[in-house]
């Protein structure tokens, strides 16, 4: 029997037809048979602010961090706002970075030591440097980020997805694969 290693798959956008989002998807029908993914909509977090976390996070804050810490890994879908992440996942990052209310700001967050990997769709340079600044953050959060094989789709010189959002670039579907695949060990290297 196969233990299953639990991922939350997380995209840096809120867009309905987001190829990002899409991804998570696609991807959550290559797992390997190791990994279960969920999906966690960021819609719902308000925008980073000391003040709402005064004696206890609001619900849907203390809903997400309960997710990050549940699982054993994380997987990022990354799109590029201004060779950057997007606001949206930046934001999340935040709130998930901080400690338990009253515990020292050194204490171990919802993201510390959580195994990650990152994907994502973009324009020429699909989303190499959104996803750069992304791994300089797992690197301050003490969040180990698996390097290779790099998942950076170019959506803008031919499309990477047909008319009905399916990933069609079959180089794309090779690398998102492997990068499952090289996951799963990368968990189990950090898992308790």
């Amino acid at each position: 029997m196969v233990d299953t290693l639990r991922v939350l798959g997380i995209s840096g956008s809120l867009r309905k037809a987001s190829f990002n989002t899409r991804l998570l998807h696609i991807a959550k029908e290559m797992l390997p048979a190791e990994l279960s993914l969920e999906i966690y909509d960021l819609a719902g977090l308000p925008l980073y602010n000391e003040d709402l976390r005064k004696e206890v996070y609001p619900p849907e804050l203390e809903a997400f961090r309960q997710a990050l810490k549940a699982v054993d890994g994380v997987l990022f879908a990354c799109p590029e706002y201004n060779y950057s992440v997007t606001g949206v996942l930046k934001n999340a990052i935040d709130w998930a970075s901080r400690p338990e209310v009253g515990a020292p700001p050194t204490s171990p967050h919802a993201l510390f030591n959580k195994p990650a990997a990152v994907m994502g769709v973009g324009g020429l340079a699909g989303t190499a440097r959104a996803q750069l600044h992304l791994r300089q953050i797992a690197v301050f959060l003490n969040m180990p980020m698996l390097m290779k094989p790099e998942v950076v789709i170019n959506n803008r010189s031919k499309p990477a997805f047909d008319e009905h959002a399916n990933l069609i670039d079959q180089d794309a579907k090779k690398f998102l694969g492997d990068m499952l695949q090289a996951f799963v060990p990368w968990i189990k290297k950090f898992k308790d």
